[in-house]
């Protein structure tokens, strides 16, 4: 995901509720796409002092998985998209990947291997081919490497879905089935979960006609979709994703969020009161599962930790938990 928040009163600060991740299912991306952001061990301190127990990173940036060790903070490591056809060319190629930031962070929590970002048939074909070979690759590099408990999958975006309402429905578009149901096939022999970036915020300014800003903010009634009622549309999103899992050979296949998030600014319906709204609605929504999978709680990462002034459209600036100088920006509870 590519993304000026006046100054707060200190009286304001003082009223904010400290963001407490005692769940593990919670977590927060750290995108460093600003000039102005706190330093590596600043960022784990912070992580650390308000018990965020997981940290998505888009690439290894060394500095931060220095950071990092010893933190006990799970870690969502990413691969870029312009190393994919390097790693999926050789075995070398992804063995080296590994051991140099994997297996040279002994002390780092590497969770999950997040191989390449919102790739797809669709809009990224020059990538796109070599996902699944990076992915058996770099799997492979890790058992070489005598590494346990790692899993490796993919970073989709919800555009792979041709079908998504009602969430029942929901299937892969046709351009991208046979891609998707070779991934689904990897991850359900490997154990792994899919991992999947979703942002009610686009499906709601794409769709005003249908779709109801309290609907997108965790807020309102909820409506009835294909005779399923859904409080929101985040979980309706999320059940048409597992709707279509299911339909490619991954009946049991969990799902993990690590991108999900509200700009407080700078674009359409993108205000304080919305991210605050969305986020503190999330926060508390993603232990309760979906009707489809009532009760499971959905591991989910939040976008993002802080603002990033150097990313463009303006709103994509905005995204942020924290300002750059590491003031929360809502009085969210998250407990």
């Amino acid at each position: 995901m590519n993304r000026f928040i006046p100054a707060m009163p200190l009286l304001v600060l003082l009223l904010l509720v400290t963001l407490n991740f005692s769940d593990a299912q919670v977590g927060v991306c750290n995108g460093m796409l600003g000039n102005n952001l706190p330093s590596p061990p600043d960022v784990v301190a912070l992580y650390k002092q308000n018990n965020i127990q997981g940290m998505r990173l888009f690439d290894p940036h060394l500095p931060t998985l220095q950071a990092l060790g010893g933190s006990d903070i799970s870690v969502v490591l990413g691969v870029r998209n312009e190393d994919l056809e390097s790693l999926g060319a050789t075995q070398a190629n992804a063995d080296a990947w590994v051991q140099t930031n994997v297996k040279n962070f002994p002390t780092v929590k590497v969770k999950y291997i997040g191989v390449g970002n919102e790739i797809s048939p669709l809009k990224s074909a020059t990538f796109a081919p070599f996902v699944l070979p990076a992915m058996k690759n770099i799997a492979t590099a890790i058992s070489n490497a005598g590494l346990v408990g790692i899993k490796v999958s993919p970073v989709v975006s919800t555009e792979v879905l041709g079908t998504s309402y009602p969430p029942s429905a929901g299937a892969f578009a046709p351009a991208a089935s046979t891609y998707m149901t070779d991934i689904v096939g990897f991850l359900v022999g490997n154990g792994a979960p899919l991992l999947v970036n979703i942002y009610p915020y686009f499906a709601y300014i794409n769709n005003k006609a249908q779709i109801s800003l309290d609907y997108a903010l965790f807020r309102g009634d909820g409506v009835v979709a294909g005779g399923v009622k859904y409080q929101n549309l985040f979980s309706a999103i999320l059940d048409a994703m597992y709707s279509a899992v299911e339909k490619s050979g991954g009946p049991n296949l969990e799902i993990v969020v690590t991108e999900s998030g509200w700009p407080s600014a700078g674009g359409d319906t993108t205000t304080m009161d919305n991210a605050k709204s969305y986020y503190t609605g999330l926060v508390g929504h993603v232990k309760d599962g979906t009707p489809k999978r009532p009760g499971r709680a959905i591991e989910t990462y939040l976008f993002a930790m802080f603002d990033e002034n150097q990313k463009t459209p303006e709103y994509e600036k905005n995204f942020g938990v924290f300002t750059a100088d590491k003031q929360p920006k809502y009085p969210i509870n998250f407990s």
